[in-house]
């Protein structure tokens, strides 16, 4: 089995050349690339709250890891639910949030890593959203670069019922 760091290269270089990924699924038994989601999401904040059960980062071994990749492997891996939370906001409402098992956020971003590699090279360069090392900052810093003679920028959304944004595919 292929290093994380190969692997995610040549889906890369296959993305941006347009080609299509094959076997993706069989890529979900590299314990590389668990490991490497690991490195990546252990200590994000909120890494220590638990889901529905009391996994936590300090409780995952090599054995757990092995013990999910045979899962997968045999198509026999649960999804448990989110615990459910609501946390207050500015207004007094209350916004949902879901805190998924912590085995659950390991196969998430061993996912995100493998989806990420294929398209990120697709997006445009001008593209700013969600990305890594992208984001509202890069953009401003984009338009004061770039856009030097622009004095108005307008938002325009087109609203259907209910005040919900439609988009284009929403005709």
């Amino acid at each position: 089995m292929q290093t994380a760091k190969a692997y995610l290269e040549l889906i890369r270089k296959r993305g941006k050349e347009g080609l299509p990924l094959e076997r993706v699924y069989r890529q979900l038994f590299n314990k590389d690339l668990f490991l490497m989601a690991y490195g990546k999401i252990y200590r994000n904040k909120g890494a220590m709250t638990h889901g529905v059960t009391d996994e936590t980062p300090d409780s995952m071994s090599l054995a757990k890891i092995d013990a999910i990749i045979e899962a997968l492997r045999y198509e026999q891996y649960q999804w448990l639910p989110a615990r459910r939370t609501y946390i207050s906001k500015k207004n007094g409402e209350k916004r949902p949030l879901g805190m998924p098992v912590w085995s659950n956020k390991l196969v998430q971003e061993v996912i995100r890593l493998i989806l990420e590699g294929y398209y990120e090279p697709q997006f445009s360069e001008h593209s700013h959203g969600f990305r890594p090392e992208r984001g509202c900052h890069t953009a401003l810093r984009e338009i004061y670069k770039l856009w030097t003679g622009t004095t108005w920028y307008i938002e325009a959304r087109r609203v259907g019922a209910y005040g919900i944004p439609v988009t284009d595919r929403e005709g």
